[in-house]
């Protein structure tokens, strides 16, 4: 007789609590696609800005838009964040900060600093 197998299950993907580092980890590939992604951005507004003195002055208006300044406070906590959990990386590459709770320390602090000091440049921009 055979065993009927048992059919896969719902995985709610918000139900699981994932450890400080495996939220670092995916922190760490976000921040990255999200810094690959504003090149273009910046190129443009680069390539705008050395057109002319017209051009400048949109460019530098775009950079004031308050759209921008949100845009920006998200890619300065994407930059923190892929700087803070590059140099954990490179640490945890040398045996530095491998035992348990050093590692899941480390993995706070560059979740904390990365949003403390993204959250510092925020209030900057008001």
């Amino acid at each position: 007789m055979a065993k009927q197998k048992t059919p896969p299950k719902f995985l709610n993907l918000l139900a699981i609590r994932l450890p400080a580092g495996g939220i670092a980890s995916i922190g760490h590939r976000i921040s990255g696609v999200l810094m690959f992604l504003s090149i273009p951005l910046f190129a443009g507004l680069f390539a705008l800005s050395l057109k002319n003195e017209q051009g400048f002055r949109q460019a530098v208006d775009f950079l004031h838009a308050t759209p921008f300044r949100l845009l920006s406070v998200l890619l300065v906590w994407a930059l923190l964040h892929h700087l803070f959990a590059g140099i954990r990386h490179l640490f945890l590459d040398i045996d530095r900060g491998v035992g348990k709770q050093q590692a899941r320390f480390s993995a706070r602090v560059v979740n904390s600093g990365a949003l403390l000091l993204a959250g510092l440049y925020a209030v900057s921009l008001l």
